[in-house]
């Protein structure tokens, strides 16, 4: 054994040996029990940095964990590696996208091998592979035949300087990132998913989610946002045909409408501006189409609106109201026109004092006591906007809020003017996407047979080799003669394919099923495959995926379930959401972001720009290239070795926590293996006769010492099984190993004092105690930090791998203490704590209690009547 611990002589070795005994190849037995360990698949930018190594490494402790319990485990991995950050670049520097891509997945792939994650390589895939999104085009078509996908007209983000669409991303504060021209908002045609016809079986099975985040789940629940109200049509004055359709939750509150707000965007917009106010609405409509509708709807944006010079009908009331636009309302939500209440509504009434429009109180509080208080407009500083009954408001006058809400619904319903219905915050998904690196969309546009499928025969729809990818104009793809003019597979007359291409979202719906068959070609992937392995046993991610992918991923797997595809209503039983590992960042008002090395004394309290010398802002964020404070895992290896990088990432915090880099802590983990590698080495060949020894341990005979040792061993197999298992407190459980490792020092000190003529029955039980030390340190070890526990493992001289062999087991009686605390009262009241033992008499207690000095100053002058001892809990002496 080297008397050092050289982590970069030994991590490849192992490496290479895991990788020729296809040790993490799942399917090792279809009679053992699986489970289906998943981290999100990245986007291969290049190089990775410790935010995204903390991912990983939380789920590769869990698959080797698991392995280690008798599972048979897939823990695969691939890359999202098609989307608009490679266009972007390409755009940039000139380089395409295909290649680009391909050099960075190699180079991700080898900064995972390098951290010894026990990953299937054999099931790699990648999106971009013709091979994949192959099967995102027969999904498309297989959805479009089922009536899920379908073509719209939708807003979206148009550059007046590129003369394109943007994704979300690309804009900010309403200015395009790349030619800082204005960006507004236009109506172009797209194609989108109905997920809407799943919301509320997505809303409902949030109630399966029990091993998911509960923010997680919340934040699902109110993005699908379903309500339950009323819509209503609200004719329009001098236009008997044309009337709003407008939907609320508080139909008590109609006959408090005083006017009607639209959308700059809803469609009527147009026809119901009168001329006189064309110019003003129009210029409004304009202004609201470059800011973002986040900072729209704000709650503390100021309201701005514009009288479209029409009236609507009140249907209740009979009463002509104004109908304006409003900046506080969206085109997309509910029916993108609202019914304005301002003595109910906050919005509302914020916006009528701002234009003056007339408030009306038609609820009033339900009564307290004998005397009513009513409401009047002078006492409203703000809406009320509580339930309470209603007040003048004809036949209805007297009702609460809720019978009124029933019994308008049903009025209107009788009058033919709208009903009860139910509205979801979640609009259909949009997957259209102006961009070249994407999935072609399998769909021809034939002037005579309107818009046909491509034969599921003829996929994959290839993305042709080169298109001119500028990121102004039209679609790249629209660019490429030979790739858009095609036959119609339906007439066989001139067509033009679809030249949009897919949302990159689609990629990561449906990955972890391909997975199961990457090399399938007649099917996405086989059912009895997806009946083995589905759902997913645990799925580790960034919260930040919440109701983005964590939803469309659910959805997918329900259209997969009614295709026959798969059997599970849900993609993952549980899942686990990291937190980030955030850096020091500096930054420049000259220079923006500078790295370590652009900073005059980066551990200076004023750190000064070595460009400008400027003082730079310094604080905590997110690891990330473009702030420069990323901390590359090829640093932490070369310097302290993977197992370390792996160490400190789980021991920093617990998973769901973020993480703060710190020089110190990386250097304590190091430190903590190198002591468990000195321990080893002077142990090792001690216990070289007790390889066979599986326990238990004789106890008879050992110092106290030792045997406290024995029992802390299995307090901790206990401790570090639970902490994984149940909790995934890895930094607990770290923390127990250390523990364990201070407690080794008595076998140390034991060891060393042997002498000849020792007692030869004590000698070998401590050297079998010792022994068991030692294999089951390794074993414990062996998720955290997989490469020093094998070199270990294969010092103790055993056989195989650490990490493929059985979990310790502890023995429950040794887990528990050899003393406990009781509670001392005098006359019930408690006046001191004592440690006893365990199996203590009750005379042996009494005796220990009458000798504390705290109880003896409470019975100086006192004569004892009883003592009364309640076992394992507390002692109670009467005195008189």
């Amino acid at each position: 054994m080297d008397p050092k611990y050289h982590p970069r002589l030994i991590e490849p070795k192992w490496q290479k040996c895991w990788n020729d005994h296809g040790l993490f190849d799942a399917d090792h037995g279809k009679a053992r029990e699986r489970h289906y360990v998943l981290e999100m698949f990245p986007y291969p930018s290049g190089n990775l940095h410790m935010g995204h190594v903390r991912a990983y490494v939380i789920g590769d402790v869990l698959a080797r964990y698991y392995r280690m319990q008798g599972f048979d485990v897939l823990h695969p991995m691939g890359w999202d590696s098609l989307g608009l950050p490679a266009e972007n670049a390409a755009i940039r520097d000139g380089i395409h996208p295909k290649q680009r891509t391909e050099q960075n997945i190699k180079s991700v792939r080898r900064q995972m091998k390098s951290l010894g994650l026990s990953l299937d390589w054999s099931r790699e895939i990648a999106t971009c592979d013709p091979s994949y999104y192959r099967w995102n085009q027969w999904f498309f078509i297989k959805m479009y035949e089922r009536g899920l996908v379908y073509r719209r007209t939708s807003l979206a983000n148009w550059c007046t300087g590129c003369l394109t669409v943007l994704a979300n991303e690309q804009v900010v504060d309403g200015i395009c990132e790349r030619c800082n021209k204005p960006v507004v908002q236009r109506q172009i045609p797209d194609w989108a998913f109905r997920i809407t016809r799943y919301a509320d079986e997505l809303l409902d099975d949030l109630g399966k989610l029990n091993l998911w985040p509960e923010r997680i789940v919340s934040m699902q629940r109110n993005w699908i946002g379903r309500s339950e109200g009323v819509e209503l049509r609200f004719p329009i004055k001098d236009n008997g045909s044309d009337h709003i359709e407008i939907f609320t939750t508080r139909a008590d509150t109609v006959y408090g409408a005083t006017y009607v707000v639209l959308a700059p965007e809803h469609a009527m917009v147009a026809k119901l501006t009168r001329s006189e106010q064309k110019s003003r609405v129009e210029a409004f409509v304009a202004e609201m189409s470059k800011i973002e509708r986040a900072r729209r709807t704000d709650a503390g944006a100021k309201k701005e609106g514009v009288w479209t010079g029409s009236y609507a009908i009140n249907p209740f009331t009979g009463e002509e109201i104004p109908i304006w636009i409003a900046n506080f309302v969206l085109a997309d939500y509910g029916t993108g026109a609202v019914m304005s209440v301002p003595a109910h509504d906050q919005r509302d009434y914020e916006f009528a004092k701002q234009y003056g429009l007339p408030i009306r109180i038609v609820i009033q509080p339900q009564p307290s006591g004998e005397v009513e208080k009513h409401l009047a407009c002078s006492d409203l500083s703000q809406a009320f906007t509580e339930d309470g009954v209603l007040y003048q408001s004809e036949k209805h006058t007297g009702l609460s809020s809720a019978q009124a809400r029933i019994q308008i619904a049903k009025q209107a319903e009788r009058q033919g003017i709208g009903g009860i219905t139910i509205r979801y915050h979640l609009r259909d998904w949009g997957i259209s996407r102006q961009r070249y690196w994407g999935t072609p969309i399998p769909m021809v546009h034939c002037e005579v047979c309107g818009i046909v499928p491509v034969p599921i025969e003829s996929l994959p729809v290839l993305l042709p080799e080169q298109a001119p990818i500028t990121g102004t104009g039209e679609a790249p793809l629209a660019k490429v003669p030979e790739f858009v003019n095609t036959d119609c597979p339906k007439c066989g007359k001139k067509a033009r394919r679809e030249t949009d291409t897919m949302d990159t979202f689609v990629d990561s719906s449906w990955y972890f099923a391909r997975y199961l068959d990457p090399g399938e070609e007649d099917l996405p992937f086989k059912r009895e495959s997806a009946d083995r392995w589905l759902p997913v046993k645990i799925y580790v991610g960034g919260p930040e995926h919440a109701v983005m992918h964590l939803l469309y991923f659910r959805f997918w797997t329900k259209v997969m379930r009614d295709m026959g595809l798969v059997s599970v209503d849900e993609p993952v039983e549980r899942l686990l959401t990291q937190g980030m590992v955030v850096g020091e960042s500096f930054w420049c008002e000259s220079h923006g972001y500078r790295s370590r090395d652009g900073v005059d004394d980066p551990e200076s309290s004023e750190p000064k720009c070595t460009e400008c010398g400027r003082t730079l802002r310094v604080r905590l964020e997110k690891m990330s290239k473009s702030k420069l404070n990323g901390v590359a895992p090829e640093s932490m290896c070369e310097q302290y070795g993977a197992d370390t990088a792996r160490l400190f990432s789980l021991f920093a915090a617990p998973p769901e926590k973020d993480v703060e880099w710190n020089d110190r802590a990386v250097a304590g983990c190091y430190n903590f293996l190198r002591r468990i590698w000195v321990f080893f080495l002077r142990h090792h060949q001690r216990v070289e006769g007790y390889r066979d020894f599986a326990g238990p341990l004789d106890e008879s005979g050992l110092s106290l010492e030792l045997i406290a040792l024995h029992r802390s061993l299995h307090r901790t197999i206990a401790k570090v099984t639970a902490d994984i298992e149940k909790e995934f407190q890895f930094n607990t459980a770290i923390a127990a190993l250390m523990e364990l490792l201070n407690g080794c020092k008595v076998l140390d000190d034991e060891v060393d004092g042997f002498a000849e003529g020792v007692d030869p029955d004590r000698k070998q039980k401590t050297e079998q105690l010792l022994f068991m030390v030692l294999k089951n340190m390794v074993l414990l070890l062996s998720p955290f930090a997989p490469h020093v526990a094998d070199e270990l493992w294969k010092n103790l001289g055993m056989s195989g791998f650490a990490g493929e062999q059985p979990w310790p087991k502890f023995d429950p009686q040794a887990t528990q203490e050899d003393t406990i605390q009781m509670a001392v009262q005098v006359n019930g009241k408690v006046r001191a704590t004592i440690d006893v033992q365990r199996e203590a008499s009750e005379d042996e207690i009494r005796a220990q209690v009458e000798k504390n000095e705290k109880v003896q100053k409470w019975l100086e002058g006192k004569s004892i009547r009883r003592v009364i001892v309640v076992p394992g809990r507390l002692v109670n002496i009467v005195v008189g």
